[in-house]
């Protein structure tokens, strides 16, 4: 009979063993991006895990040779361009109303001119001034063309300078217009979302394949009925009245789990589903960087800490003064007593060194 351990097992089983930069991203498909670096980003911080000999920057300076986009799957992140290729072209629904089909062209024109650019170089050109931005504040009004454009895929990000993005013109062949090509992408979509975070339990299954309407707006009408044949054609378990769903190629795999610790990212797969977390390991996590400092539990930028198969702590990781610092809490208030622990934890302090460049 299966358990919600041996459930935990095969979820870890999936964070495959290191392998080259392209070779990882073509594997996840996707990979959450996010800009607070504490002490990396959590794009980084996920790939170090699956990339032989990764340190904190590499996706962002190999980005133009790699076979990956900046672009939004159910969240913001970096893709493979196989994946990308699923969702679009998008159709125009992020490109705001008052922003004519004249400015549009003008925008992608001066951009075929002039190569990649700067969004500084095209405000100053066009000089579209300001817009309410999403949070009530003004932002640039050719900052949030360019996004819509990049979002709908008429522009891509070509690479980044200091963290800002430098836009390129992006080409797309035709999307399939009939309903059995829409409904394969789709069908392709889901089975993405399912093997990045398998295994689902079903309360969180309707959650993630709804967030592709993000992916693919042009089909978000389409979405429910995508769910209910993934339901069908899943692998699915119920254990102990919960019902977990994985892809169906995939065996289910409950081999013990080697002697390692891993501080994972607040977005790495293993740990998004703040759902299949507590069923998993029995306790909450809690993402507090944008929480008030009088009201965390865990810190700014806790990163979950995975021993074995199961996740029993979390750890702070801090650089001061030229030297790492890694504070450990627990959930069950101590460290196992077990001295593979300490050797473990003792291997991932000096592996987060090395891909910190210490």
């Amino acid at each position: 009979m299966l358990t919600v351990g041996d459930i935990g097992r095969f979820a870890v089983s999936r964070l495959f063993s290191p392998v080259a930069l392209a070779v990882a991203i073509e594997k996840l498909g996707y990979v959450q991006a996010d800009p607070i670096r504490a002490p990396a980003r959590a794009q980084d911080l996920t790939l170090r895990h699956r990339v032989n000999g990764y340190r904190a920057g590499d996706l962002e300076r190999s980005y133009a040779g790699l076979p990956v986009e900046e672009d939004v799957f159910i969240n913001y992140g970096f893709v493979s361009r196989s994946l990308q290729a699923l969702m679009h072209p998008r159709t125009r629904l992020g490109v705001p109303a008052k922003a004519t089909n004249a400015r549009v062209r003008a925008l992608l024109e001066f951009v075929r001119e002039r190569g990649d650019v700067y969004p500084r170089d095209v405000d100053a050109h066009f000089s579209h001034g300001t817009v309410t931005n999403y949070w009530g504040g003004s932002s640039s009004a050719t900052t949030y063309l360019l996004e819509a454009m990049h979002y709908n895929g008429l522009l891509r990000v070509a690479r980044r300078d200091a963290g800002i993005r430098i836009y390129g013109v992006k080409e797309h062949t035709p999307g399939p217009s009939h309903a059995t090509g829409r409904r394969e992408r789709l069908d392709a979509l889901v089975d993405m979302v399912v093997r990045q975070y398998a295994p689902v339990p079903a309360s969180s299954l309707s959650f993630v394949v709804r967030r592709l309407r993000y992916a693919v707006p042009q089909w978000r009408t389409e979405i429910a009925e995508a769910l209910e044949r993934a339901k069908q054609r899943l692998s699915r378990a119920t254990v102990e009245g919960a019902t977990w769903y994985w892809p169906a190629d995939e065996p289910l795999i409950k081999d013990a789990a080697p002697d390692t610790v891993r501080l994972l990212a607040p977005f790495d797969p293993l740990v998004w589903d703040r759902r299949r977390f507590g069923l998993l390991w029995g306790w909450a996590y809690r993402f507090e960087a944008y929480t008030p400092l009088s009201k965390r539990k865990l810190g700014y930028y806790a990163l979950p800490l995975l021993w074995r198969d199961r996740v029993i702590g979390w750890g702070n990781v801090s650089v001061v003064s030229g030297q790492l610092r890694v504070e450990i809490g627990y959930v069950s208030g101590s460290a196992p007593h077990d001295r593979r622990f300490r050797t473990a934890l003792d291997s991932e302090r000096t592996l987060l060194r090395e891909f910190l460049g210490g």
